[in-house]
């Protein structure tokens, strides 16, 4: 019989196998390993605290912008036209109007921002278009309408490049998609959220004497108002301010940028905003913004009028505006999380860009209402996430937070004077098909899709060539020392040592 052993039986074999196991638990590679573990769990809890504290309030203000600025196409269906006597092409002309002053506040906006806190400076600017959202319900006539718009626009353009400016002062390069899709999603909601209140809103019809469309800009107005006044104690203006955060987590947050960015130079510069409008990589990114920005705000001026024209009620037409937005919520969300796990954008920009043309392409090609509608989750589906995507790509790709300040209002700026030609698309000659339009918006989609392609090969070459430049110098990003990067803080994301996200 083979011999049996207890467990004291062989006492050296039991004491050497303890000894292995100490010495495997204590080993260097062990303890670097759980100290690895650790680092982890702090910056995912980190994350959450940054995430629960900073995006949901904020993505509430831009779920306001968006709704205060589109809730015109609702206000039409209620009778906005025929209260106020508009003819022709005068709807277009009060969508059109918008944006030029909109455009012209975006730098100017964001310099402030800088320059005073953003909790006040955005506190100001949504108690402005609050008010001005709330007397757009009393006009009288077209000229009021356009007078009211220019002044909405004015007040709110600043919020989108301020929020995009401030979501970077928080997270490194690569945590921003997700953060910005999250922010940008809100213009889902209001999309969907929109269209459910307006249906609603414009029951008041009568209440007072005043026509439903009426209550849709004065209810949604004094909302605002009411958000605005929270916004000043509600908004976080930097790391050092953060009462959510312990000390540690403060310098964590510090010490995370840091290490991201290199040490670029954060302070305040008239040199960096010259860098910033010299720089042809934000402008070629500001374009690839206006190719998607003029389906966008087509989509959320003229989707209700879209559905109206396929041959459903005006009340139907509002619901049915509703779950298109959904799922473009959702799409969102998910291609900003995909694009900063992979560490790419332009895989991604170019692949929605894609799916909005095959939208549009079931929209102009068939008078099947199914078909057309489907095309409209496809629409929706494919531009929605590009605007907060293609904006992180312009904001991973600028150094400095002066130049990138002025990159992002400069992007955000060309990409909303969008909305000049976006309130043309759609006119009413062209009703039902809309041929010219929906043949506009496939080519400025496939603009932004050749522009991207080039953006992302020239990014991949760039990086390649400046590893090159560093493998003849003997240097790996690595050996670059503090002192060696402090010595070319000042050239932003031309630095030896800065790699553009592709």
């Amino acid at each position: 019989m083979s011999p049996q052993y207890t467990s004291n039986s062989r006492p050296e074999q039991s004491e050497k196998s303890q000894t292995e196991e100490d010495c495997t638990r204590l080993s260097p590679t062990n303890l670097e390993t759980d100290r690895s573990d650790l680092q982890e769990f702090r910056t995912a809890r980190l994350m959450r605290k940054l995430d629960w504290n900073l995006i949901p309030f904020v993505s509430l203000l831009y779920l306001l912008s968006f709704l205060d600025r589109s809730n015109v196409g609702n206000a039409r269906l209620a009778g906005l036209e025929r209260d106020l006597d508009m003819n022709g092409l005068d709807y277009n002309i009060a969508l059109a109007v918008f944006f030029p002053f909109y455009v012209i506040a975006e730098i100017p906006s964001n310099l402030m921002l800088k320059r005073t806190s953003p909790s006040l400076w955005i506190c100001i600017i949504m108690v402005v278009w609050g008010i001005c959202m709330t007397l757009t319900g009393f006009v009288q006539n077209f000229t009021g309408l356009l007078v009211a718009r220019m002044a909405l626009c004015l007040a709110e353009g600043g919020l989108f490049p301020g929020v995009a400016y401030y979501i970077t002062l928080w997270y490194r390069r690569h945590e921003t998609g997700l953060r910005m899709a999250v922010f940008f999603s809100a213009a889902t909601l209001a999309g969907a959220f929109g269209g459910l209140l307006a249906s609603g809103i414009s029951e008041m019809d009568g209440i007072r004497g005043r026509s439903g469309w009426s209550w849709i800009f004065i209810i949604e107005g004094l909302v605002t108002i009411l958000v605005a006044i929270l916004a000043k104690w509600a908004i976080t203006d930097n790391p050092e301010t953060a009462g959510f955060l312990t000390t540690e987590g403060k310098a964590e947050v510090k010490s995370r940028l840091k290490r991201d960015t290199g040490d670029l130079a954060e302070e305040y510069a008239t040199k960096y905003i010259f860098d910033a409008l010299k720089d042809w990589k934000i402008w070629v990114k500001s374009l690839i913004l206006l190719g998607v920005d003029i389906p966008l705000y087509s989509i959320a001026f003229f989707l209700p009028t879209i559905l109206a024209n396929m041959g459903h009620s005006n009340v139907k037409s509002q619901l049915m505006s509703v779950p298109p937005y959904v799922f473009g919520c959702i799409v969102t969300i998910a291609v900003g999380y995909a694009a900063d796990k992979s560490h790419t954008r332009g895989p991604f920009v170019i692949g929605c860009n894609l799916l909005a043309i095959s939208g549009m392409v079931m929209l102009i090609s068939t008078q099947n209402s199914i078909i057309q509608y489907i095309g409209t989750y496809l629409a929706v589906c494919g531009v929605y996430p590009n605007v907060s995507n293609v904006i992180s790509w312009n904001c991973n790709n600028v150094g400095g937070s002066t130049k990138r300040a002025v990159a992002i209002g400069l992007q955000v700026g060309i990409g909303s004077s969008s909305g000049m030609i976006s309130g043309f698309t759609f006119r009413s000659s062209d009703a039902p098909r809309y041929f010219a339009g929906y043949g506009l918006l496939i080519g400025t989609l496939t603009m932004s899709t050749v522009l991207s392609l080039f953006m992302h090969v020239h990014l991949i070459r760039e990086n390649a060539r400046r590893d090159a430049e560093m493998e003849t110098r003997g240097l790996t990003l690595d050996s670059f020392t503090d002192e060696m990067k402090y010595d070319e803080r000042e050239k932003g994301d031309y630095a030896s040592f800065f790699r553009y996200t592709t």
